[in-house]
């Protein structure tokens, strides 16, 4: 009798599974639904317990391109930064991403001011030419997000998309957005898994089911704090699966926003003697850092180049081998 106790007990210490996208019966127009979490172990020791969904690279798209991106990337896009639309359909296809983070950076005050019609307008454009659901991230300016996220949630209330990012300082308008129009919400940390703890407390107390939270711990790239944001994630995972429910969310890692932000996979060899390839080595810096990530226990990663992209998800396709 103990013993069946104690497998009961274990079987419910498991990440919340989370569920993106709805079909047409559930109110959405997705073909494809997605989902993560779910596991009752650290990530790909399936012998300590269940891991029934593999980790997913969505794709990073953005309404506009700032004038520092990398050449590396610029070159791997081949003219299509201006055409979000046409740059997501790539990514889905030759890349092989399982889903697009779109960025509505254009949004912000300083970077072209674009407004909530456009941003709708282009979620719907790029919901008619993809199967999967959407992450839709706004551009990081509160006020502004709390307008024009709101809107796109509202467009596309049953979708059940995923939205980000709320933070402790501003998230009640977002969630409350979410709660009424069926969506997921991103909820972003400092690195600090009493923060995370504490703003999904925030968010749960509104309304919003702990099965539709994702946690963004805002990691470190290679060199740039990934040990601190590693240990980071692994205490917030063991906890989690010890019983604590207020951490027991999936993870999304935003590796490419960090690795390319890292001055030694954008530099030309020109710029840094000896340093050899730059298009190799800005690859290898993010596919490094994704690795990495998913043995922290990343559910979601967001990556930029479609060669780092198609490397990491035949990774994943190797560790979920059990």
């Amino acid at each position: 009798m103990a013993e069946e106790l104690k497998v009961l007990d274990r079987a419910c210490l498991k990440i919340y599974e989370l569920t993106m996208g709805a079909c047409a019966a559930s109110g959405g127009s997705r073909k494809k639904i997605l989902k993560v979490g779910g596991q009752s172990a650290m990530p790909f020791l399936f012998e300590e317990g269940e891991i029934p969904h593999a980790p997913l690279i969505a794709a990073e798209v953005s309404d506009i391109v700032e004038d520092d991106c990398p050449f590396v990337l610029k070159n791997a896009l081949k003219g299509l930064t201006d055409k979000p639309v046409d740059w997501a359909v790539e990514m889905m296809g030759e890349a092989g991403a399982d889903l697009i983070c779109l960025k509505l950076q254009g949004t912000h005050p300083d970077f072209g001011n674009k407004t909530s019609k456009e941003a709708v307008e282009l979620v719907e454009g790029l919901l008619k030419k993809v199967e999967t659901p959407l992450i839709v991230l706004g551009s990081g300016q509160a006020d502004k997000d709390n307008d024009v996220l709101s809107a796109v949630s509202e467009a596309t209330k049953g979708e059940r998309l995923l939205f980000g990012d709320v933070v402790q300082e501003n998230y009640k308008t977002l969630t409350a957005a979410c709660i009424a129009d069926g969506h997921n919400i991103i909820a972003e940390s400092p690195i600090d898994v009493n923060i995370a703890k504490q703003l999904n407390i925030l968010i749960s107390d509104i309304g919003l089911p702990l099965d539709r939270i994702v946690i963004n711990p805002t990691i470190g790239a290679l060199g740039y704090g990934l040990e601190y944001a590693y240990s980071i994630m692994e205490r917030a995972r063991n906890a989690a699966l010890a019983g604590d429910k207020m951490l027991a969310m999936p993870f999304i890692c935003f590796v490419g926003q960090e690795a390319w932000r890292a001055k030694e996979a954008k530099v030309s060899e020109s710029e840094w003697p000896g340093s050899g390839n730059a298009d190799t080595r800005g690859i290898m810096w993010e596919v490094v850092t994704a690795l990495a990530m998913l043995q922290a226990g990343a559910d979601i990663l967001t990556m930029r180049h479609p060669q780092a992209i198609r490397i990491v998800k035949k990774a994943i396709e190797d560790l979920m081998k059990r």
